[in-house]
């Protein structure tokens, strides 16, 4: 049998996730694969790293939940395409989730204006939503 939630519980588990992840998380955009896991080590080359705003999700409505403000960092780390992301605690040393990268309209979990990064780039985050499961 196939496990179904209603839309409160699914909206309850997102923003049960902004709230175990805390305000000030840091989300670095990253080369390569992602690792298998958020307990898996780092992989890949740091090209981004990003402050989120203090309250950056919005509250979920209808099984998801969206970015709130801007997601930017002004100069690029290191040269290299954008591959996947990973976020942190506020204090850079637990990741709590981790995903895709592509550009904008390709899909991915996170989405930029450009995944192809040169050194001293503004980077900015176009799309970060997340759907709560529920086939």
């Amino acid at each position: 049998m196939t496990l179904q939630l209603s839309t409160t519980v699914r909206n309850a588990i997102l923003d049960a996730m902004e709230t175990a992840m805390g305000t000030g998380v840091i989300i670095k955009i990253r080369t390569g694969a992602q690792p298998a896991t958020c307990a898996t080590a780092d992989s890949g080359t740091v090209l981004a790293t990003i402050t989120a705003p203090s309250d950056w999700q919005s509250a979920a409505s209808g099984g998801v939940k969206d970015m709130l403000g801007v997601f930017e960092d002004i100069s690029a780390d290191a040269a290299g395409t954008a591959a996947h992301y990973r976020v942190y605690d506020s204090g850079g040393s637990t990741c709590h989730e981790q995903g895709s990268v592509t550009i904008t309209g390709s899909g991915g979990d996170m989405t930029l204006d450009n995944t192809n990064i040169a050194v001293g780039q503004d980077i900015t985050i176009t799309s970060f939503s997340k759907t709560a499961p529920n086939p």
